[in-house]
């Protein structure tokens, strides 16, 4: 693809390719790739271990030639299963009706990095003091596990940004805050017995159970008494049980149970500090419980991904400037997480603003609003030209 492609066009190439987290992504970041460099815009990747999914970061300089400070687009290139959706069309080829575009991705998130795409010619002929950066990641949607490669890459190459915009979608709203995520894996190993000999096992079931009930009474502490923030639609942290497994059969006592628990902590409350109370209880109660009928138990816990909470600073320049070219100024915040908290921990002030609505993403029949499409256009031109 070269230049002059439009935003409908960049969309329909983005969605016919399914970059399911499982998959990779390679595809589509190798078209953006060869896309820009075709503009005479380089740019570099950082990879996952296997080399099946990266990262992308690319510079358009400002008139000087500067590539320091300026603004960054953010936007992750993954999109969740369609596995057991009933769609009325296909989902990884793009579908316009009723003006609106069907398909996954087109509202998480690729209905941003496609107009950001169609926009690069332009960016390219504007006279701008400050740079545009392109930033798109890989594995947003397992818990922001590809970003943190590239932002560690920028640290790297001492890549100064002075703003960040997250296109997530917000119906091109500003969220200047959103809700931390942690996921983790437990197991507990017990020792397995015939059911007839229940002294002679460690319930690895019933000992994961008192596990997640205390889980449970966590969250409900937190629910009670806060802290509270009712800027959100849930005003305080949370912490669930989402998936448990275990045992092998209905006569025999199961040495091994595993579960996923995840949390969701407001900004100011970290998340090291809900994981110490559930690692507390297992160190003080359980652990020790499970021991005496077992002497070689043990519970392992596994942090799978976290993608630290945003709270942005209504003084710093992005904040303002978004502001300003939406004429929003209502103060918005989501419990949904994005990569948003991870530039912010690096330094980098950072909002949320992106076209289409969350309540239509991950859903069967996923769409984007044309017009939301034409209102990011819009923002981010007028985004171009203040720089």
């Amino acid at each position: 693809m070269t230049s002059n492609i439009t935003k409908e066009e960049w969309l329909a190439t983005l969605v016919g390719m399914d970059t399911t987290s499982r998959n990779s992504n390679m595809g589509l970041i190798e078209t953006i790739r060869d896309a820009l460099s075709a503009q005479g815009v380089d740019s570099w990747l950082t990879t996952d271990d296997k080399g099946a999914k990266a990262n992308l970061f690319a510079t358009l300089p400002a008139s000087d030639g500067q590539t320091q400070g300026g603004v960054a687009l953010s936007g992750h290139t993954d999109v969740v299963p369609v596995d057991g959706q009933d769609w009325a069309t296909d989902p990884f080829v793009l579908s316009p009706a009723q003006d609106r575009f069907y398909g996954r991705g087109t509202c998480d998130m690729k209905g941003f990095i496609a107009t950001a795409m169609a926009l690069v010619p332009e960016f390219l002929q504007q006279k701008r003091s400050k740079p545009i950066h392109l930033a798109f990641s890989y594995d947003e949607e397992v818990g922001c596990a590809g970003a943190p490669f590239m932002l560690k890459e920028l640290q790297k190459r001492n890549q100064k940004i002075d703003g960040c915009v997250v296109g997530e979608p917000t119906g091109m709203r500003v969220v200047v805050a959103h809700k931390g995520i942690n996921l983790f894996t437990c197991r507990v190993h017990g020792k397995a017995a015939h059911s007839s000999l229940t002294p002679f096992g460690c319930n690895a079931i019933e000992h994961a159970a008192r596990l997640i009930c205390h889980i449970r009474d966590l969250a409900d502490h937190y629910r009670d008494t806060g802290p509270y923030d009712n800027h959100y639609d849930v005003a305080y942290s949370t912490i669930t049980t989402n998936k448990i497994a275990g045992g092998i059969a209905v006569n025999t006592i199961p040495g091994e149970c595993q579960f996923n628990y995840e949390f969701r902590n407001l900004p100011g409350m970290p998340g090291e500090q809900i994981q110490a109370k559930i690692q507390e209880y297992v160190n003080n109660e359980l652990l020790p419980r499970m021991q005496k009928e077992y002497p070689d138990a043990r519970i392992d816990i596994t942090a799978n991904a976290s993608a630290p909470a945003l709270e942005a600073s209504e003084q710093a320049a992005i904040t303002e400037l978004v502001r300003a070219l939406t004429q929003d100024h209502e103060t918005r915040k989501v419990a949904y997480g994005t990569e948003a908290g991870l530039f912010q921990q690096l330094g980098i002030p950072t909002i949320v603003c992106g076209p289409g609505l969350i309540e239509q993403a991950h859903k069967p029949d996923e769409f984007v609003d044309f017009s939301q499409l034409n209102d990011c256009e819009n923002f981010l031109r007028k985004l171009s030209a203040s720089l």
